[in-house]
């Protein structure tokens, strides 16, 4: 999931009350109008709760893409384009976050337009691939025929002047050295939670744990909790932190096996910006998967992501699902890339500023680090929208 204390996999206490929260409709701190006007929009947090009214007009305008020519990586991107619409359709009736519009609603986004997106994204790649033919998607006079192009305005409360351009951080899987057994050097466990028994209430034991009392060996032998969970592997203090921080994290074990491990359930208990890593009281149990895995409403369903094509960002306010082209301005001419909003993380409860691209996988931090200085930190974002196909009689 994403860095600077994304961590990846979503909290899942959303609820119905996330599907029903509209703009202008809740009150908030300070002298709101019961009935706000359409344009006002109150954002909620990975709670479903408001958190603060914004004018949706303010942060998007119709504009064309620059001529140049699009960055991305055609089979990874109709990978996650799948994965993605995949999600909408088996998880629709189950998960509200399919069914919110967010923002872009004030602009006139509905659902159907989202998912005909994806759905002609899916389909034009997929011909060009079959037929060895150039991505048509990479050509941006082709996608300003056929795409509405909604360039996205930050709204930073933080940092009023950050009017253009989005913040884009990124994050990584990084794959680090493991036991199977605790060490003296691999002492901090990654847990999983006992699977859920359909048609019987979960034990939420683990939501009364803070991550310290987790740490300080309440499931290790002679802890009070011993044999609650079950030991995946055992890292390093920093292997451990990073894979809280990234979401996934691919194990090398001293047997010679290796193994992806994602984020599955937490306590409950929030991230807290400014608050150092080490120092948290949010705590995440993992689980072994096949892939990296993005948003998902459980541990089972989660979208597989792949790097270079996948962003993090506010799937509650932005959407899940949303395809975005990201402008880097540094250089002539301009950079376009291509990628899709398949992932979230605690730093987007709620964030109308910002995005976290997943870069790769890494053996090592300086490896990482070499490739994250070439990408910027600011960017224009728009985000795309299937325009509808015209009649004859029109």
């Amino acid at each position: 999931m994403s860095t600077t204390g994304f961590l990846s996999g979503l909290l899942l206490v959303l609820g119905c009350q996330a599907a029903t929260v509209l703009p202008g409709t809740l009150k908030t701190p300070g002298k709101v109008p019961p009935f706000a006007p359409r344009s006002l929009y109150t954002t909620i947090d990975e709670f479903g709760q408001p958190q603060f009214q914004v004018d949706g007009r303010k942060l998007f305008r119709d504009r064309p893409l620059p001529p140049h020519r699009i960055s991305t990586v055609p089979i990874k991107l109709l990978q996650v384009l799948r994965s993605t619409r995949q999600y909408f359709q088996d998880f629709s009736e189950t998960d509200p976050i399919t069914q919110r519009e967010g923002i872009l609603g004030i602009q006139g986004v509905t659902l159907p337009q989202v998912l005909d997106t994806l759905d002609f994204m899916i389909a034009t790649l997929t011909e060009d691939i079959s037929r060895k033919r150039p991505i048509r998607l990479q050509d941006p006079a082709f996608i300003n025929q056929h795409f509405r192009v909604i360039q996205w305005l930050p709204h930073n409360p933080r940092n009023p002047n950050q009017t253009e351009e989005l913040r884009l951080t990124n994050y990584a899987v990084f794959t680090h050295r493991g036991s199977h057994t605790p060490t003296q050097t691999y002492n901090t466990a990654l847990y999983a939670l006992p699977p859920r028994v359909s048609n019987q209430p979960e034990d939420r034991f683990y939501q009364q744990l803070t991550k310290q009392q987790v740490l300080a060996g309440i499931f290790e032998p002679g802890g009070a909790l011993h044999g609650r969970v079950q030991p995946l592997a055992y890292l390093t203090r920093a292997a451990f932190e990073d894979a809280l921080m990234q979401g996934t994290i691919l194990v090398e074990f001293t047997d010679g096996s290796r193994a992806f491990f994602n984020v599955d359930r937490n306590n409950g208990l929030p991230f807290v910006k400014g608050v150092s890593p080490y120092e948290q009281q949010r705590y995440w149990y993992f689980r072994q998967v096949a892939a990296i895995k993005g948003y998902g409403s459980t541990i089972e369903n989660k979208i597989n992501i792949e790097p270079e094509v996948t962003f993090a960002g506010d799937v509650w306010n932005i959407g899940l699902g949303r395809v975005v082209v990201i402008e880097d301005r540094r250089g002539k001419p301009p950079q376009l890339r291509l990628g899709v909003i398949a992932d979230t993380g605690g730093a987007f409860a709620p964030n109308l500023y910002q995005l976290d691209f997943l870069a790769g996988i890494f053996r090592d931090r300086p490896t990482y680090q070499a490739v994250a200085r070439q990408l910027p930190n600011y960017v224009r974002a728009y985000i795309l929208i299937k325009k509808p196909v015209k009649s004859r009689n029109q």
